[in-house]
């Protein structure tokens, strides 16, 4: 199984209600709790940030200059080496990622002690967290939410079929230009003649012409380089003195001097790494000197040279550039497909018709290349469909299936970068039951349910080192309530959770407990976030069960639950 990162710690200083706080996260399962306005979701929303979420000055605690939120992760080598991509270094296996946000609303984010960009941070946010919250019941209701989830479970990849698209796109566009430009046919090959005769007769070099004006630079200059890199010469190697006497004098001084002292050895070796490095400089030096002459054909070549390119620019470039050099780069790249160009136009109708075969033979492989997309989603669509179902009858929903259905396209004018698949899930409450949309099938609770197994089913499949679960558990209680607990557990036994959840059976199931709690004056203005074990864990979710931890029967009840969850 591949490594994944995982996350390791976050820190909290100035953001809403949170004045100070520090969450060290470990493997499982870690759920959040804590009275309603507490400031639970603070947490979610500090990891937001330091992902490269919007920054917002509402988000500074009153009375700070700014809000920081911190997050390390656990990176794996070929993590650190994909992010190394994105300009994002990990350091030694670990990644600490901090986001800054001032009471004007400007923000400023860091990597590893290197500023990056939040886009940077939000392109490779999917791959360190995988976040689930309480729109994600919403969201299922919408069918193109529905193809984004089963091609995750899926795992499909798209890369040929859209390279065969891409190219199929291009091609059409080709030929449409080719036969809108009948009329202009002779006009527009004469002008590419006469530039193709110009690019083969010059063949110019990307970058050339600043090499060549480099050059005459410095083969004008010949007299002035000789005098100053003489002159450096001299202040080095002069036999009185020159900086290497000086040093030389000052070696073998300090060289006698650390036979009294040995404490004078580091200095002495510095003082002999400055010589022999200022050594390497003078001969250099002295090498540039004895190649530095006067070439006064090179330059006139050079010259000449200059002035074939610049005479070349001014004739065909269309460029709005005012730089030469990118003009020129143009010219290049217009060069490189010249000749299919003037084929284009000299074939006439018979490079149409054979560009046109071509495309059809194009359209065909992007279909084929579709048909197989669809077979892979159905394939997935019936798997996807068993394995949520056995989730959601596990969620005290006993009859309720999921019905994945995956309807293709026959051609390629249907044809998307997703191919040509429409996908929608159904509910069906009991087997003979008509098929209803989600968005009907469902209350509020029971929809938070399907959503929730459908997450599970594809984060198991997923292999994302940390998910983060916030309020999922909505509109759930009883029975489903220790059955969403069980599910999140389960899936805690391969990948990091984290749960935000105001429901007692879920906390229960914790690895690790963290409780969110106002000031003792009740007042939302300041909370704090601690972690809890053992008998604060059961008046924590006594308090959850009944309202307040001091009753008998609510930490009788509390003592159940965690006992079950073992």
């Amino acid at each position: 199984m591949l490594k994944r990162p995982t996350l390791n710690e976050i820190s909290i200083s100035g953001i809403g209600v949170i004045d100070k706080s520090n969450l060290q996260i470990g493997p499982g399962l870690t759920v959040i709790t804590g009275e309603t306005g507490a400031g639970k979701t603070m947490v979610l929303t500090a990891l937001n940030l330091v992902l490269g979420g919007k920054a917002d000055a509402a988000l500074v605690r009153h009375g700070q200059e700014r809000a920081i939120a911190n997050a390390t992760f656990n990176i794996p080598q070929e993590f650190a080496e994909r992010f190394e991509s994105k300009g994002i270094i990990s350091e030694s296996g670990e990644l600490i990622l901090t986001r800054t946000v001032n009471k004007d609303g400007k923000s400023k984010a860091v990597a590893s002690g290197a500023a990056v960009s939040a886009n940077a941070l939000q392109e490779i946010s999917e791959e360190l967290v995988m976040v689930h919250g309480q729109a994600a019941s919403q969201t299922l209701t919408k069918p193109a939410k529905h193809l984004e989830l089963l091609d995750a479970y899926a795992e499909i990849s798209f890369e040929k079929f859209r390279e065969t698209l891409t190219e199929a796109n291009e091609l059409t566009k080709r030929i449409k230009a080719m036969k809108s430009a009948g009329k202009e046919r002779e006009k527009q090959l004469e002008a590419l003649r006469e530039f193709a005769a110009a690019y083969k007769k010059i063949k110019p070099q990307n970058g050339e012409l600043q090499e060549v004006n480099d050059e005459i630079n410095r083969l004008n200059s010949i007299e002035g380089l000789t005098s100053t890199a003489g002159a450096a010469s001299s202040a080095l190697e002069d036999d009185e003195s020159g900086v290497l006497t000086g040093l030389s004098n000052a070696r073998k001084s300090l060289e006698k001097a650390v036979t009294l002292d040995p404490t004078l050895d580091q200095l002495s070796e510095k003082l002999n790494d400055a010589f022999f490095e200022l050594q390497d400089v003078a001969a250099n030096l002295a090498s540039y000197l004895s190649d530095l002459a006067a070439d006064p054909s090179r330059l006139e070549y050079l010259q000449q040279r200059k002035s074939e390119l610049n005479t070349f620019i001014k004739r065909h470039s269309k460029s709005t550039a005012t730089d030469s050099n990118i003009a020129l780069t143009e010219l290049i790249d217009a060069g490189a497909n010249i000749d299919n160009e003037i084929a284009d136009l000299t074939g006439g109708d018979d490079r149409i018709a054979e560009l046109e075969a071509e495309l059809a033979k194009l359209k065909e492989h992007a279909v084929s290349q579709a048909e197989e997309i669809s077979k892979m989603r159905k394939a997935a669509a019936n798997k996807l469909s068993a394995a949520a179902s056995t989730e959601i009858h596990a969620l005290s929903m006993p009859n309720t299936n999921l019905i994945v259905e995956v309807k293709s396209g026959v051609n390629f004018d249907q044809l998307t970068s997703n191919g040509f698949d429409e996908v929608n899930f159904f509910l069906q409450t009991h087997k003979d039951a008509p098929l209803v949309s989600i968005a009907k099938g469902a209350s509020g609770g029971e929809l938070s349910r399907v959503a929730l197994a459908i997450e599970v089913v594809i984060a198991m499949n997923e292999e994302i080192g940390t998910y983060i679960f916030d309020e999922v558990d909505a509109g759930v209680g009883g029975k489903a309530a220790i059955e969403v607990g069980r599910r999140l557990k389960a899936l805690s036994k391969v990948a990091q959770v984290v749960v935000v959840t105001h429901l007692p059976q879920v906390a229960a199931w914790g690895d690790t407990h963290f409780v969110v709690s106002k000031d003792e004056s009740g007042s939302v203005s300041l909370s704090q976030i601690r972690k809890i074990e053992d008998d604060e864990r059961i008046e924590e979710i006594a308090r959850m069960l009944a309202g307040h931890e001091d009753s008998i029967s609510a930490r009788k009840h509390a003592e159940e639950l965690i006992v079950h969850s073992r």
